[in-house]
């Protein structure tokens, strides 16, 4: 698609769009550079710390508290970008909200990412057991979410024969 038929196109859906729906896309487009912006750096940096690290023997990938680390800045990373994603839908328009789903799949990267880089010599079983909790609460909420969107697809008139 060319970049005049781009603008038409964004001119088009921009017309028939409320002041809070623009608002909302500004808002997400905002967003969406901002948060990519914070990935690039954090990429930049987390590469050049790894690299430099083996490279000077700095870092040793077989020590725990290295592999909690480096991983932990994984997942955030992951974890930015999947946000990062679900704005895109605001902004291209392909949906008004962010989905219930994915803001659950998002806080169960979150936990798993404590859960990686909790050191198990500084926490308590209270904490343990309060983190098994919240995981087990936002798997529950997220099946739940599933099977009702399976049914409502399963029960759709395009989908009975």
């Amino acid at each position: 698609m060319t970049k005049h038929a781009l603008w038409t196109r964004l001119q088009t859906r921009w017309a028939v769009l409320s002041h809070y729906q623009r608002f909302e896309g500004f808002v997400a487009l905002v967003l969406t550079l901002v948060i990519g912006l914070i990935i690039l750096v954090a990429l930049f940096r987390l590469t050049f710390s790894v690299v430099t690290g083996l490279l000077l023997g700095l870092l040793d990938p077989l020590d725990p508290g290295v592999f909690q680390t480096v991983f932990g800045e994984i997942l955030t990373l992951l974890i930015a970008l999947e946000f990062n994603h679900t704005l895109q839908y605001v902004v291209k328009r392909e949906q008004s909200i962010i989905q219930t789903k994915v803001v659950l799949l998002i806080a169960l990267l979150a936990v798993a990412r404590k859960f990686i880089v909790l050191d198990l010599r500084d926490v308590d079983a209270g904490q343990l057991l309060a983190l098994a909790a919240i995981t087990l609460a936002l798997g529950l909420a997220y099946w739940l979410m599933r099977e009702r969107d399976d049914r409502l697809v399963d029960a759709s008139p395009t989908r009975a024969e």
